[in-house]
């Protein structure tokens, strides 16, 4: 299978969530099998040689694929979540999103200095969110840092908002 028929898989809906965005939904390659295996190959194949010992996903689909990464890497799985979310001593960031704050939350002691980390979320759009994230693990003094998307909307720049040095990738590109 080729990134063409991945990228030729995700549903483009028009008008979502409001007048004049063109949402890419992606839950049609989590519904194919085949297309769910290569997303998990893809994932697999870049990330492990990379020493990962945790991945964290974002709320909330970065939960689709982050668990699926983390086991085939052999590597724990660490939710990031919304405000109240988490039951245990979370440390928090706030970040700007086009209509106002909004904030994200990580246990305290889900990451240590010996973690290699690969952060991943379906989308980098404007990037306020991982960058958000970022600054989360970053804050819990980790080894190293990845990040991951599925997909990518090049046009908006997410990129330019993170360290030159951080690796990103993403594996759709529109």
């Amino acid at each position: 299978m080729s990134i063409e028929t991945l990228t030729s898989s995700v549903r483009n809906i028009q008008d979502f969530p409001i007048p004049g965005v063109l949402f890419r939904d992606i839950t049609t390659l989590f519904q194919s099998p085949t297309h769910l295996k290569e997303l998990s190959d893809i994932l697999y194949q870049r990330y492990q040689n990379k020493g990962i010992t945790k991945v964290v996903g974002i709320e909330s689909r970065g939960f689709f694929m982050g668990p699926v990464a983390a086991i085939r890497l052999g590597a724990g799985f660490v939710p990031v979540r919304k405000p109240g979310k988490l039951p245990y001593k979370v440390i928090e960031e706030t970040y700007t999103k086009e209509y106002g704050e909004d904030a994200i939350q990580i246990h305290e002691d889900a990451l240590s200095s010996d973690d290699v980390v690969l952060l991943h979320d379906d989308l980098l759009a404007t990037g306020g969110t991982m960058v958000a994230a970022y600054n989360l693990v970053k804050k819990l003094g980790v080894k190293k840092i990845y990040i991951n998307f599925l997909i990518e909307l090049e046009e908006l720049n997410g990129r330019q908002h993170f360290p030159k040095e951080v690796e990103i990738n993403s594996i759709i590109k529109f």
